[in-house]
């Protein structure tokens, strides 16, 4: 019996990759310092899960910014765009980064490709840009240099592939008039190259990845897969291809999986239990086949049952025999944070807590132990670590720090008055003009200013008791005052205080809500150099007191215009922590949405007229199959409905997504009534919108006008050239102007030119609708 890892986190445990890029996109450090620092994450990865008794280790698993855009740079699927870079010979890495962020650079202004999330996870990948007869080539040999580096260690890994399947579905088609799976027979020979070149090194193991075979796949997506791996199977009969899904079962798509000429098909256990009898009692299962059971949950944080995981052991080795059997994380542990050894700060997590918990190293130790255990390896010591995770599992399940039964009959008690608001938007846009008197086009931002290293400090040094209440208190009135400001100064129309006070959107509340805890070090990669620290819901969750109140109260104090209360939403507060597993996440997000909803009250009674409740992971938490959207959407839409309704009809509730895809789901966001919406739209050039041709969208929308993950200034014209666009799929009454997303992560400097070009860009359509009365 095998142990195996579908991949391994690559920030490194303390964030190394995110310091070493942010200092080379800076100019702090050259590229050689970046790769150094790669190569040093990338060896501690190889040996630590050799240490931790994987048999079969992947490389390519790590990447300096995305591995959707890897295979991009692999397979030169690089969009024409960026010719001038190429032409100019900058570095690789130069044209790599200005496909991820953009660049504004030696007379080059170039936009960043398009971003969305990863399935239903919050990590976010560069979407590949396809063309009409597009041609590929194998142009980056990234995937066979990391192979030879792992080898000059001594340690034979599997590299790892974004399937050529799922890769060209991952992608758009930039042009009409073809599907960009008949690009296939283009695709094909340049993974067949890449495989080539590893089979002449002698690589055993390549790892397939092909996620969307837990989705719902057309006949011809079906054929496109047979073919696939057919092809690889004829022109290399001796290699040993592990065909990797996740996040779900295979569905509809089982019979097509079973007939294919793999050596091992992965499992998600986690997520889809009952496809493992599925597949056992298959008469297609083929008598070779060996199988990857996912046991350990690879996106979550909580300490496997290993009771659990061995029924299902057993019960394949009962059908298969142990000799083709291969123990595994139920997908790659880039969604898990690195080392719960890190944590020692017991008042962020105690004792309790943590010893329910296991961060990817630890996870791997789950995974050796029970190989062990079955194997019968290390018996003395695996029969300990066996009964200890049998002692946590059981106090868990009684712990009183877990359940309040308050909270749980708070939720029974909820009818359908909770999720309606007084009266519907039509009659409330009426009383809501009149008490706002907004002009048209109203601009405003998405909440957050820029988190400057000063501000980042200050607080932190707050939490360590470093800095007295009252110094802090003076630096965050401080950084308002002048933010409001500058809003004022520049013409904005609905302000926002900036939200200094405040490290992240989600971790943020969940330190000020009962049934949270929290890690020093428990990172995840999100994009890029971008990591967050979700909050660890283990129990029931309730608010004591006002948590924003305060300083939203304050800026609206200290200017006439409105300021909107900024408030993350429930679905999002659920999506971006690790949530409990012992009860269903939509009662723990109806608890989430109460705690909210006292919030919201509290600020319209300190006088916020505009409150926002952000749910940029609404679309994330989508299941992967459109037969179980409906029982996810009832629950998330009903769970914001029940946030925003404690309010009057003047109170106007915004709410804000990004970086998803909207227009399959746009009945229930309307459902959701929040009288304006903000979708992140830059980067897609408004293509977001082409949904409101058919759909008429009845509330207020602010599609955003330019991207805020690129540090590029657009121009006042570009932005012009957006809400035009916009005005052809939205009535100009109904349209906001706004950026993206939140300005945390940009600089005061771009984030001030970028903010004076959008509300002059506003200015001047606001002319030209009066010009055109």
């Amino acid at each position: 019996m095998k142990t195996t890892n579908l991949g391994y986190p690559r920030i490194g445990s303390n964030r190394a990759l995110k310091k070493a890029l942010e200092n080379y996109w800076s100019g702090k450090a050259t590229l050689v310092d970046l790769e150094e620092t790669a190569k040093n994450i990338r060896t501690e990865n190889w040996l630590l899960q050799q240490e931790k008794g994987i048999d079969i280790i992947p490389s390519n698993d790590f990447s300096l910014y995305d591995q959707v855009l890897d295979m991009c740079m692999t397979v030169n699927a690089i969009p024409k765009r960026y010719t001038a870079l190429q032409q100019k010979n900058h570095a690789t890495q130069d044209l790599y980064f200005a496909m991820a962020r953009g660049i504004q650079k030696d007379g080059i202004d170039l936009t960043a490709m398009e971003m969305t999330k990863w399935f239903d996870t919050n990590y976010h990948y560069i979407v590949p840009e396809f063309y009409k007869n597009q041609a590929f080539s194998y142009c980056n040999s990234k995937i066979v240099d990391e192979y030879k580096e792992a080898l000059a260690l001594g340690i034979k890994t599997k590299p790892v592939l974004i399937g050529p399947v799922s890769f060209l579905l991952l992608g758009k088609e930039k042009e009409n008039g073809f599907d960009r799976i008949d690009l296939l027979p283009n695709l094909l020979p340049t993974y067949l190259k890449i495989i080539k070149e590893l089979s002449a090194l002698n690589v055993e193991h390549i790892q397939f990845d092909e996620p969307f075979l837990a989705t719902d796949l057309t006949n011809k997506d079906r054929e496109a897969i047979r073919y696939t791996y057919q092809t690889i199977a004829d022109k290399f009969p001796d290699l040993k291809i592990i065909l990797a899904n996740y996040f779900d079962c295979f569905g509809e798509n089982l019979d097509t999986v079973l007939e294919l000429p793999v050596h091992t098909l992965h499992l998600d256990l986690v997520r889809c239990k009952l496809q493992l009898d599925d597949i056992l009692s298959s008469k297609k299962l083929n008598k070779n086949t060996h199988l990857s059971l996912g046991v350990i949950d690879g996106r979550n944080i909580w300490k496997n049952n290993f009771e659990d995981s061995l029924a299902l052991i057993q019960k394949a080795i009962a059908h298969v025999g142990e000799e083709r059997i291969t123990i595994a994380p139920s997908c790659s542990l880039l969604h898990s944070p690195c080392d719960l050894d890190l944590e020692t700060n017991e008042t962020n997590l105690s004792a309790e807590v943590k010893q329910w918990l296991a961060f990817a190293k630890q996870k791997l130790e789950e995974v050796n132990t029970l190989r062990n255990f079955i194997t019968k390896v290390n018996l003395s010591k695996t029969l300990e670590k066996v009964n200890e995770n049998s002692a946590a599992n059981a106090e868990r399940k009684i712990s009183k720090s877990i359940h309040n039964p308050k909270v749980k009959d708070r939720v029974k008690a909820l009818t359908k008055k909770d999720d309606q608001r007084l009266n519907g938007f039509t009659q409330r846009k009426i009383i809501q003009q009149k008490a706002l008197n907004l002009p048209l086009y109203p601009t405003t931002t998405i909440g957050s200013f820029p988190q400057t290293k000063e501000v980042r400090s200050q607080r932190a040094n707050f939490k360590k008791g470093n800095t007295t209440p009252e110094a802090y208190h003076s630096f965050i009135e401080k950084e308002t005052r002048e933010t409001i400001a500058f809003q004022e100064n520049i013409g904005l129309d609905v302000l926002v205080h900036g939200e200094f006070e405040r490290n992240d959107m989600v971790e943020y509340f969940g330190e000020q809500l009962d049934g949270f805890a929290f890690t020093s070090f428990g990172w995840v990669q999100s994009y890029g150099s971008r990591c967050v620290k979700p909050p660890v819901i283990y129990g029931d969750v309730s608010r004591e007191n006002p948590m924003t109140v305060f300083w939203s109260s304050f800026a609206q104090s200290i200017t006439d215009k409105p300021v909107k209360g900024m408030l993350t939403g429930p679905v999002t507060i659920l999506q971006w922590s690790f949530v409990r597993n012992d009860q269903p996440r939509s009662e723990t997000c109806t608890q989430i949405a109460l705690a909210i909803r006292d919030e919201v009250v509290d600020l319209e009674k300190a006088g916020l007229s505009i409150i926002q409740i952000d749910e940029p992971a609404i679309r994330e938490g989508l299941p992967l199959r459109k037969e179980d959207w409906k029982t996810y959407l009832d629950w998330a839409v009903k769970a914001f409905r029940i946030s925003a309704s404690g309010v009057k009809d003047e109170t106007q509730i915004h709410t804000h997504m990004c970086y998803s895809e909207f227009n399959d789901i746009i009945e229930h966001i309307a459902a959701m009534d929040a009288d304006v919406i903000t979708i992140e739209c830059s980067r897609s050039q408004m293509e977001l919108l082409d949904v409101f041709r058919e759909f008429k969208y009845p509330n207020e929308i602010g599609p955003g006008v330019y991207d805020i993950h690129s540090p590029r200034v657009p121009d006042r014209s570009e932005m012009v050239a957006l809400i035009e666009k916009a005005k052809e799929y939205i009535a100009p009454e109904h349209l906001w102007v706004n950026p993206d997303c939140g300005l945390k992560t940009r600089h005061w400097d771009e984030t001030k030119k970028a903010l004076i070009e959008m509300v002059a860009a506003a200015q001047e359509c606001r002319q030209r609708v009066a010009v055109s009365h």
